[in-house]
């Protein structure tokens, strides 16, 4: 190897150490922090309309934020709520707009080359909503059907994928976001759509008449569902993965499942009605940042 390629190769990887942002310091110096949130991934981050984000994402981020407050020693701290899609989430995250996302994104491999994923605090299985009257059951139903996905995620890959939907013919059909998605599905233009188990059950028990909807067939895949950072800022992920280690440990993160999708939430005052799964429960009981791919593994 040359020197001057050898210099060029030293300062390329100095360079990129430089670039990976210290997000503690950025936070500490602004006084400020930007969340990343969703406007309607069901109970985990939606929007109540002016500026205002709730969910149970949102939450436990508001809860680290604050230690991440106290640990810093900023008399204040300013969150400000970035609306992101599925489409652009991963992005605006790299590039700094967002220091915390706080919304339903699948922690798989390919993603961890881009973004970091704190510890897992839900395990997600993906599902297919019907209305009540369609007589579909399962997969093998959905041949020459329309499906409904939102553009940016995995699920009808994932579908795809699944061996009982071998020689199953479909058409997608896409939504912006997870509302229109649903609107698909409500207004006849998709008979079924697919996607996270949580976010169906939170778009159902908004919709005009939670009723006329259920969730069927085979669980398609389990995803562990996590908040994203930055990649390669190991200072952060630490201090954001010990807020929720301790409230794992403390139960306070149980509280806040219990919260928001075991009770009547805001706006309509209606329940998902969803206790944590068997997956979820082992994920609080030891804390892991392992990815989909691990799920996977029999």
């Amino acid at each position: 190897m040359n020197k001057t390629f050898a210099l060029a190769l030293a300062l390329a990887a100095a360079t990129g150490a430089a670039h990976a942002e210290d997000t503690l310091k950025k936070i500490k110096d602004s006084g400020s922090v930007t969340m990343g949130v969703r406007e309607s991934s069901g109970a985990l981050s939606y929007t109540l309309g002016d500026g205002k984000y709730v969910g149970y994402h949102v939450e436990i981020c508001q809860h680290v934020l604050a230690d991440v407050q106290k640990q810093l020693g900023l008399a204040k701290l300013e969150i400000k709520y970035q609306p992101v899609t599925s489409q652009n989430r991963i992005p605006l995250v790299q590039n700094g707009t967002v220091d915390i996302e706080c919304g339903s994104t699948t922690n798989n491999l390919t993603r961890q080359k881009d973004v970091a994923f704190a510890v897992t605090t839900f395990v997600e299985e993906v599902r297919i909503a019907v209305k009540a009257n369609s007589g579909i059951t399962s997969i093998g139903q959905l041949n020459g059907k329309n499906v409904a996905t939102t553009t940016g995620t995995t699920s009808v890959q994932t579908l795809r994928k699944h061996e009982r939907a071998t020689g199953v013919d479909f058409k997608e059909v896409f939504g912006k976001d997870h509302a229109d998605s649903f609107l698909l599905l409500e207004s006849g233009r998709a008979d079924a759509f697919v996607m996270d188990g949580a976010i169906l059950a939170g778009n159902i028990a908004k919709s005009k008449s939670p009723a006329d909807y259920k969730l069927v067939g085979e669980v398609l895949s389990v995803e562990p569902i996590a908040i994203m950072m930055r990649k390669d800022d190991p200072a952060f992920k630490k201090a954001v993965d010990d807020s929720i280690k301790a409230m794992m440990k403390s139960g306070e993160i149980a509280k806040t499942w219990h919260k928001w999708f075991e009770q009547p939430i805001p706006p309509a005052n209606t329940k998902v009605g969803m206790p944590p799964n068997d997956n979820t429960k082992a994920a609080w009981a030891n804390p892991n940042d392992k990815p989909m791919e691990d799920y996977a593994k029999k």
